[in-house]
């Protein structure tokens, strides 16, 4: 928590709805730094939980922000569904409406984000979280592709941890959690469970077990049509001076970062996947030469359990400067490999630049 407010300060805040917030806002205080809470108002809350949102606020001497959904989107989904077309045909329209998108304008704000996230708390779509990550589906301050930086502090913290903390650092709770609720949404979405029960099948118990997201910390939002964030890269995604040239590498398995994406690379020391990046310019002849290669390669690792993320970033015109000097370009094209658990990028040292070879440079060094 330190050194997230340190790395990030003012262009960082903690995402508030539940318990392990009320732990990660006490972290913060005992911190001693400056920090940012926000928390999504959805308009169907409990009035338990607003009467958190004021103790909280009461007690830490803070001014929560406030996100709301779009009136006007609202107005449409509920003129033409109904106040609960969630149990008909599921929850993911209604939370889209109601807590993505005012999401998504709270995050364009700030270069990195905390969450409250654990991996006990979702086996189906929470078990692999990082500490850290580049976040997947949304973008900050900055724009594009790996613009933000995605805190997770207690990912790694058992549940009756985080109750043991919270009970005794004396810090306000929902009074729901006394009458057996443990995983507080909405409240037409949310209901108390019984002994024995995963805390999240008090969640759209009507639904799949398995899935149990509003969009908020799903890595796929945008593949599944949840409102796809604007695409970054070429020559007016990286700044990198005219057009000139047609874009290249272009494909769905292949991520464009921004100066900014990569600069989040370069600043973790662990990531949650391994990185290949390639420097290119779209009118090098070498570049253009190894096209449809990285394409193929990226295909393979992306239709597989790789775990590879595989990205371009542009680096000529008014990027070439920083490229050389933080990214050891020489010449057109550079390949790096961001390991997941070194923080140096490792260049690729040879001219082959076929499938194979690239995909033996990454399955040495991942």
């Amino acid at each position: 928590m330190d050194r997230a407010l340190t790395m990030f300060g003012s262009d960082i805040a903690i995402a508030f709805s539940g318990a392990e917030d009320v732990a990660l806002i006490e972290y913060a205080k005992l911190t001693g730094r400056p920090f940012r809470v926000f928390s999504l108002d959805t308009g169907r809350l409990n009035p338990e939980t607003y009467q958190l949102f004021d103790k909280v606020e009461k007690h830490y001497g803070i001014h929560i922000e406030y996100m709301f959904p779009d009136a006007g989107e609202v107005q449409a989904l509920v003129r033409a569904k109904g106040l609960f077309s969630f149990y008909e045909d599921g929850h993911q329209e209604c939370c889209r409406v109601r807590k993505v998108r005012p999401l998504r304008r709270a995050l364009r704000g700030l270069r990195a984000w905390i969450t409250g996230q654990r991996k006990d708390q979702s086996p189906g779509t929470r078990a692999s979280i990082p500490v850290v990550q580049v976040d997947p589906s949304f973008e900050g301050l900055e724009g594009g592709a790996g613009s933000l930086i995605k805190w997770n502090p207690v990912a790694n913290v058992d549940g009756k941890d985080v109750w043991t903390f919270l009970r005794t650092m004396d810090v306000p709770v929902n009074a729901l959690h006394a009458q057996g609720y443990v995983s507080i949404g909405c409240e037409p979405c949310t209901r108390p469970v019984l002994p024995g029960q995963h805390e999240r099948e008090g969640r759209w118990w009507w639904e799949d077990a398995k899935a149990k997201e509003c969009g908020l910390h799903k890595g796929n939002i945008d593949k599944e049509g949840q409102g796809a964030a604007p695409k970054a890269g070429g020559a007016n995604g990286n700044g990198n001076g005219s057009a000139g040239a047609p874009d290249i590498f272009e494909s769905k398995d292949v991520v464009s970062l921004t100066r900014a994406g990569i600069e989040n690379l370069l600043r973790l020391e662990t990531r949650a996947e391994p990185w290949l990046v390639v420097l290119y310019a779209p009118w090098c002849p070498f570049c253009q030469a190894m096209e449809a290669s990285y394409l193929e390669l990226a295909e393979k690792l992306g239709g597989s359990s790789s775990g590879v993320k595989v990205a371009k970033f542009r680096a000529d015109g008014e990027q070439k400067a920083f490229a050389q000097a933080e990214l050891q370009l020489q010449s057109f094209p550079t390949i790096l490999l961001f390991p997941s658990r070194t923080a140096r990028p490792i260049k690729y040292p040879s001219e082959k630049r076929d499938v194979d070879s690239l995909l033996a440079f990454v399955n040495s060094l991942r």
